[in-house]
């Protein structure tokens, strides 16, 4: 899923973890990512937790989208900080399914905050064999 993924792939997005339901997720703020603040752009880390959310949510070779998700900033990340996103399954029923994702800091601080709602669809991620 990961080579399909220019947005992702533009970004320096690596995947360091992944199985069912999980998914670890990590890029470094560049100079193009920080905004007229001088910190990193609300979009360039609500991005690094929407794509762990969906490579955790399509981990099981079911073709899933996002269906709707919020994100809560709690500390500014900066300039050249490596920043991780952790995402977890917390519940599934039938085609649906809820994930939080936490993006911190290299110094362990939580940068942000992210729940996503996801919908299967019918079809598979991995072309059949």
């Amino acid at each position: 899923m990961l080579a399909q993924d220019a947005a992702s792939q533009s970004l320096g997005l690596e995947i360091e973890a992944m199985g069912p339901g999980r998914a670890v997720v990590a890029m470094v703020a560049g100079e193009r990512m920080v905004n007229g603040h001088g910190t990193v752009h609300g979009g360039m880390i609500f991005t690094l937790a929407d794509s762990a959310f969906a490579f955790a949510c399509n981990a099981r070779n079911v073709a899933t989208v996002g269906q709707s998700c919020t994100i809560t900033y709690l500390t500014p990340a900066r300039l050249g900080e490596r920043l991780v996103a952790t995402a977890t399954e917390i519940a599934s029923a039938g085609r649906n399914g809820i994930y939080d994702v936490s993006v911190t800091a290299g110094d362990g601080r939580t940068v942000a905050s992210f729940r996503g709602q996801s919908a299967a669809l019918k079809s598979s991620v991995l072309p059949e064999s």
